[in-house]
């Protein structure tokens, strides 16, 4: 088992540059193996990038769904190695923007998926090795993700992300490497605009015959921030320990933590965004509003080969998160008694567990796989609320305001086959049945202040099926269908309308169907993907207004989500590599409702964009990249401008960027040592990188930096 492992990694890299690392891994090709011509040279041969975001081992080509792979090495080369939006808006369909706020997380979407969180990650299936980042409730974080040691990303759109459950509107699957050969230790420095630094460490390599493998990384980074009450400081570890147990079994350790520190600078009107996009807004300055988040986990995963048709695995995890977030909420809207206060003081304790058999077989003499399964995740979290004045002193902590235990669980039993029914047909489905368990004990009751104890349930039958036919070898063509849905979490129903106490369990999840028509070719030296989709959606959660502090949701009708993806990346010449990914998403609101109270002004009609969500969006990069040497780039971003509001009376305008990059990398006896040197935003332009969709007091824009400089330099002994 351990040795399928490790072929399916993305071992082989053509070259070193950013570019030619992320075709080693993002379309068609990962290790690369010699053979001999007839007259004696040796020429490389690429087999196929293996993915498992299906469930279902297969080369990149044969999935019937779309899905890209972007390597580790692309993703640390000639980057920060910070944030995920460094390297990943080459992938169609994704929209991941930095919001210059470590307070909140990045802002990701997947076809409009995600687009309304107005922190963290929404509507997107997040896991790191196996283990969610995502919490049964469908909210999810990305600040334990390290950078430094990811082997891969993997990222599923479209119908079969729905094999996931709750919230999965995508799917990104972060995979960390896995330690091999004698040791190797990396030390970096990188430096940028706005006092940034970072300081990364990793160790990695293996012993006794590769029956014990190890890989350690810890980095810190520091920023002033762009923008004025920004600054920010993050800490991070993490470490993978693998064991061969036997040629059967093998076990694999998983741990990392995370100690973030951060200033908040909030949204600004588009007035002050226009005219002071370095300014933080008023009362974030007044209130110092600021986050604190401290998070550590675990897991571990067994896995057996039974013999050569059937293999179990198990997967199993715990971890804990404690977050202190002071908000800025204005001390005569806390005088409510039935308010919870300005300062959220938040530990959440989780875990869960995964078990999954994978069969090989044959049904009327042709290849099927099944796999059946079921994973456990279960969530207790202790909320607490404060004011967050005392006295005459603002920004402090102050009398309790809210008190309460929530607890949150989901079981989801699941069935998977892929037959290959003829030579060039494959038919694949699932089914996943979900349950969602919400329960909420209130422990603050006071007088105007009821008790808000409830509970609630969700159920839902999420189907996939997909069909795949390769009319030639370098051509694939597939049509898939899936059922997703997608309940509130537990930020969405912490409040009900009209200030009334207790959660909001009127809510109701949201239920999608998509259809995907796609096709994959090999062109030109690469891989070319299309794919043509439709969402339709019902019981969409949308933003019913927020005011001090306090944003609720309701359900409105149906929304319906065209799009179009095009992408490919490649070898245009003998070191030139080249990257292009296009997207075209027409997302819009099928029937009216009101977005507040049910007046004129707060109705909201059919036909109106759903707000966060670019009709456009386009990325296109060129490299030289050869495996030593001097290496240079540049890269191009286009995304038309986005509502920032239901009403559509609002929108951040399109934007175009553009970076340059280059550097050297000398390979030294034992060394391995790279340099490089990037200026982002070439053209200075002056736009919005990110949004608040339906902020209070028309506080929707989130700045993005002007021209800035990033260097760095990266040094590796292998002993």
């Amino acid at each position: 088992m351990h040795s399928t492992t490790q072929a399916n990694r993305c071992v082989g890299r053509v070259g070193s540059g950013s570019i030619a690392i992320a075709l080693a891994c993002s379309q068609s090709v990962s290790a690369q193996t010699s053979t001999n011509t007839p007259d004696g040279t040796a020429t490389e041969t690429l087999a196929p990038v293996v993915v498992t975001s299906t469930h279902v081992e297969r080369p990149i080509f044969d999935v019937p769904a779309s899905v890209n792979v972007i390597d580790g090495e692309f993703m640390r080369d000639q980057k920060m190695q910070v944030n995920l939006s460094e390297s990943l808006s080459g992938i169609p369909g994704l929209v991941i923007q930095n919001r210059q706020n470590y307070a909140q997380d990045l802002q990701m979407s997947i076809r409009g998926f995600g687009s309304r969180s107005t922190f963290g990650v929404r509507g997107i299936r997040l896991y790191v090795d196996g283990i969610p980042a995502t919490m049964p409730d469908g909210q999810g974080q990305t600040s334990n993700i390290d950078i430094a040691s990811i082997d891969r990303v993997e990222v599923l759109r479209g119908p079969f992300s729905a094999l996931y459950g709750n919230s999965s509107g995508g799917v990104m699957q972060v995979f960390t490497e896995e330690g091999s050969g004698p040791p190797q230790i990396t030390s970096s420095f990188t430096a940028g605009s706005d006092n940034q630094r970072r300081y990364g460490l990793k160790a990695s390599g293996s012993a006794n015959e590769d029956k014990f493998d190890y890989l350690l990384s810890t980095s810190r980074y520091t920023t002033d921030g762009y923008r004025d009450h920004s600054a920010a400081r993050k800490n991070l570890a993490n470490a993978k320990l693998g064991l061969q147990l036997n040629d059967d079994d093998r076990l694999t350790l998983v741990m990392n933590s995370v100690d973030l520190k951060a200033d908040d600078p909030q949204g600004l009107t588009y007035e002050e965004f226009t005219n002071d996009p370095r300014s933080a807004a008023p009362n974030a300055l007044l209130f110092d509003t600021r986050k604190t988040v401290k998070q550590t986990q675990g897991g571990l995963t067994y896995q057996r080969r039974i013999n050569a048709d059937n293999e179990l695995r198990l997967m199993a995890y715990y971890g804990q998160r404690k977050t202190i977030q002071y908000l800025a909420i204005p001390v005569a809207t806390q005088m409510n008694p039935g308010h919870a206060g300005g300062v959220i003081d938040l530990t959440r304790n989780y875990g869960g567990m995964d078990l999954r058999w994978t069969s090989q077989l044959t049904l009327a003499g042709r290849p099927l796989t099944l796999i059946g399964g079921v994973a456990y995740d279960t969530l207790t979290e202790d909320r607490l609320g404060y004011e967050n004045f005392s006295g005459g002193q603002l920004g402090v902590q102050g009398d309790l305001r809210r008190k309460e235990v929530n607890e949150l669980w989901n079981i989801d039993p699941y069935v998977q086959a892929s037959w290959q029914f003829a030579p060039r047909w494959t038919l694949d489905a699932g089914l996943r049945y979900s349950t969602v368990h919400f329960n909420s004990d209130d422990r603050y009751v006071t007088e105007g202040n009821g008790d808000g104890s409830g509970s609630a349930r969700y159920n839902e039958v999420l189907p996939v099926a997909a069909l795949r036919y390769q009319p030639t070898e370098k051509l694939s063509v597939y049509a898939t269908v899936g059922r997703g849905f997608e309940t509130p979490t537990f930020n969405e129903i912490s409040y009900r309308p009209n200030d009334l106490p207790g959660l909001n369990f009127a809510l109701q999840p949201s239920v999608n169907t998509s259809v995907e028509i796609g096709a994959k070719a090999e062109v030109g030296g690469g891989l070319l993907t299309a794919a043509l989709f439709q969402t339709r959606t019902e019981d969409e959660i949308v933003s019913a207004g927020g005011v001090g502090g306090r944003t609720t949701y309701r359900n409105a009708g149906s929304t319906r989500r065209n799009g179009f993806e095009l992408g490919w990346s490649g070898n245009i010449a003998r070191q030139w590599r080249a990257m292009f990914a296009y997207t075209w998403l027409d997302a819009t609101y099928r029937d009216s409702f009101y977005s507040g109270a049910a007046d004129a002004a707060n109705l909201v009609p059919a036909g109106n964009r759903i707000p966060g969500i670019a009709e456009h969006s386009l990325f296109a990069a060129l490299a030289w990249a050869p495996p030593t040497g001097w290496r240079a780039g540049v890269e191009g971003r286009y995304l038309s401008k986005f509502y920032v509001n239901d009403s559509n009376d609002e929108a951040a305008p399109a934007y175009f960027t553009a970076a340059l990059h280059a550097g050297y990398r000398w390979q030294l006896s034992d060394w391995d040592v790279n340099a490089f040197a990037r200026i982002d935003n070439v053209l200075d332009k002056h736009y919005a990188g990110s949004a608040i969709v339906n902020a209070g007091y028309g506080r929707y824009y989130e700045p993005a930096p002007g021209r800035n400089w990033t260097a760095g330099v990266s040094a590796t002994y292998r002993f």
